[in-house]
């Protein structure tokens, strides 16, 4: 009997653009970068991607979704965590080239957990 990898549960503020592209993946992966994003920002903590979605999407979008989702342990902890701020500002920076394959370590569906309007 195969055990599953163990995970990571990750949280991301996104708006309603990415959102949309994340449902075309069925909810498996994240889109490409834009070139004026270098870096994929998933965070690790809820209340911090609550307050982003909140605060700052929805200002600048209209919308604000904060998604959860797994990622095997062992690959992220290839990135080291950054802290962006204050003791829960807690972040992976994880460089646009690698996003595929960040992609492909995702377990399981990218699942809304939280809309603000």
């Amino acid at each position: 009997m195969t055990s599953s990898p163990a995970t990571t549960t990750l949280w991301r503020p996104t708006g309603p653009v990415e959102l949309d592209l994340v449902r075309e993946s069925g909810w498996r992966a994240w889109p490409p970068r834009l070139p004026e994003q270098p870096i994929f920002y998933p965070v690790l903590n809820e209340d911090y991607a609550i307050r982003i979605a909140r605060d700052w999407n929805v200002k600048h979008d209209g919308a604000g979704f904060v998604t959860r989702f797994e990622v095997e342990s062992e690959f992220a902890a290839r990135y080291p965590v950054q802290q962006a701020g204050g003791e829960t500002i807690l972040e992976l920076w994880v460089p646009a080239e690698d996003l595929d394959e960040f992609n492909a370590h995702i377990v399981g569906e990218i699942e809304v957990v939280h809309e603000f309007r």
